[in-house]
């Protein structure tokens, strides 16, 4: 026989599960991924990470939900600076709308920098640290190594062209220190984002810019330190972190992970509508620019994705034939690679806008070289203050080993058919005539790259070459620039492109390209059938990043070098 109190507790419990108050955490310590990975064995891997469309949905949801009381965040250091701006622009509009945000962190990092992670707790009600945590506030530095010393010992020569003094790859392996260009322009990107984090925190916290360059030249700070700089609130451990919470909310209250919340409530809107219902596609692009497919670009878990001239083609090519489709975002991380490929993209951009669709670019951590390239025709870029852009110039070149293989016994004998066949072997050196090769190469790219820059972003070819040359930007230079239009994150580029499309400010948005795993098994049809360009796992393609680090040119000519995340 079944207990009426029981029933009655299952009921009581269903209906506080219904009503009770909610508190929403995010857990950053393992970072944001920008969108679930093309290929099937990564995106499944990733599928217990938090993914940035999520937790902006969610929290955008949750400003006008009643039940949300409160947001709780974990912060940690493994979000870049661009990403820590959009969250921070999120956070402050759930604030603005009535609900505490409390930010808590074991330490601003332990041995390591805690700039940006402070940066971003800044941005919330409540800053909680661990009394045996640390504020990390100790600025930016920009550390980029230069390997000619030691090629040269190794007996490597490298042999590389560019286009111009700011394009700093081949710098890399060509120079023992700065040029005057390349220091110029690092100086001026760790400047640019001093200035934005510096005047971020003063205004967050109530102090002035000059307070806190005096903290953070002092940083990093003890916990007491900054508790009595006012850096942060209150010391305390997470038990403590919750305690305040549920004291203040009452026990009923719930938790619940933002992610969870935003896929639980947006349920409705991901079910099949009755008739006709028009939306935003959006289409994401990260990590280096290929030939192909997107994909895994190399074997290990941390490589990370690529991006493939033919899936992201194909994505746009079926967003301008859906009538359903009114505009596109087309968000952009990456640092560049291939210039055949970029320009391939960049087709499809032009062609989507000549169709008549609307193309809008949200630009994430980092948009250079060919990542600038497939984004400079959309009829408007966003981009943080904080994202690395720009980088507009080409590199070509390779390692000449000849004198590293004699020097461990290694012969070598080689045979060819035709002048210009050992070309690009890392064992002989440049011809003439193959130097002459190069060089028309890299004019060519060049001109047609800022020809190219010019038309889309509407400026003379004498100012994008002042522009050019090379050089890197950050999102609030580029912007003071020409270069990007606005700035902002991805809900901002959502926002302009509904209103573009002339939707509603609630207009869906669905991701593009989309296909079920019964249509990724199916052979396509042709290849216009939006299963063509499916995404693959590529054993290698990425490596290509890597070998250009080391002097091989396969990453392609339109690659920014080295790591440009801000953290």
């Amino acid at each position: 026989m079944v207990d009426p109190g029981t029933v009655v507790n299952v009921i009581k419990q269903a209906r506080d599960r219904r009503t009770a108050p909610l508190i929403l955490e995010l857990d950053l310590t393992d970072g944001l991924v920008e969108s679930p990975p093309a290929d099937p064995l990564s995106a499944v891997l990733s599928m217990r990470r938090n993914h940035l469309r999520d937790v902006l949905e969610g929290l955008r949801r949750a400003r006008a939900d009643s039940r949300v009381r409160a947001l709780v965040v974990k912060v940690a250091g493994g979000i870049g600076l661009a990403r820590a701006q959009e969250l921070r622009e999120a956070v402050r509009a759930v604030r603005e709308a009535g609900k505490l945000t409390v930010a808590w962190a074991e330490t601003f990092g332990e041995g390591g920098h805690g700039t940006v992670p402070f940066f971003l707790a800044t941005g919330f009600d409540r800053v909680y640290l661990q009394p045996t945590g640390e504020v990390g506030l100790t600025g930016l530095a920009l550390e980029e190594p230069f390997f000619a010393g030691a090629l040269e010992k190794a007996g490597v020569q490298p042999r590389f062209a560019k286009r111009y003094e700011y394009k700093t790859m081949a710098n890399t392996f060509m120079e023992k220190t700065y040029t005057p260009e390349h220091q110029e322009s690092s100086q001026r990107l760790v400047t640019s984002l001093g200035e934005q984090i510096t005047a971020g925190i003063a205004a967050a916290r109530g102090l002035s810019a000059a307070k806190v360059r005096e903290l953070t030249d002092r940083g990093p700070l003890l916990a007491a330190e900054a508790l009595e700089a006012g850096l942060v609130d209150r010391l305390g451990y997470r038990d403590e972190v919750y305690a305040d919470l549920r004291a203040e909310f009452g026990e009923p209250a719930q938790l619940r992970f933002v992610s969870r919340y935003n896929r639980t409530h947006g349920l409705a809107k991901r079910l099949p509508q009755p008739g006709r219902q028009d939306v935003v596609a959006l289409i994401n692009g990260q990590g280096p620019i290929r030939l192909g497919r997107s994909g895994r670009g190399g074997p290990l878990p941390n490589q990370g994705p690529a991006i493939g001239a033919d899936t992201i083609g194909a994505a746009l090519r079926a967003a301008v034939r859906d009538e359903r489709v009114k505009a596109i975002v087309f968000r952009v991380n990456s640092p560049g690679g291939s210039a055949v490929a970029s320009d391939a993209i960049w087709r499809e951009v032009v062609l989507a806008r000549e169709a008549g669709t609307p193309v809008i670019v949200s630009m994430g951590d980092v948009a250079a070289s060919g990542g600038y390239y497939v984004a400079m025709a959309a009829d408007t870029i966003v981009a943080q203050p904080g994202t690395i852009t720009g980088s507009i110039g080409v590199v070509v070149g390779k390692a000449v080993v000849n004198g590293l293989l004699e020097r461990v016994g290694i012969g070598l004998g080689s045979v060819a058919d035709g002048e210009h066949a050992r070309m690009f072997s890392s064992t002989k050196d440049f011809s003439d005539s193959e130097w002459e090769r190069v060089n028309a190469s890299l004019d060519q790219i060049y001109e047609d790259f800022t020809a190219k820059v010019a038309r889309g972003r509407d400026l003379s070819r004498e100012r994008v070459h002042e522009l050019a040359r090379g050089r890197v930007w950050t999102g609030a230079d580029a912007r003071e620039r020409g270069l990007v239009d606005e700035l902002g994150g991805l809900e901002l580029a959502l926002d302009l492109a509904r209103k573009k499309g002339g939707l509603p400010v609630n207009a869906p948005v669905r991701s593009y390209p989309h296909s079920s795993p019964l249509e990724r098994l199916r052979p396509p049809e042709s290849s216009e059938d939006r299963t063509a360009a499916s995404a693959r796992f590529d054993g290698w393609g990425s490596l290509g990043g890597v070998a250009a680090r080391l002097g091989l040119p396969a990453a392609g000519p339109l690659t920014l070098p080295g790591s440009w995340e801000i953290r």
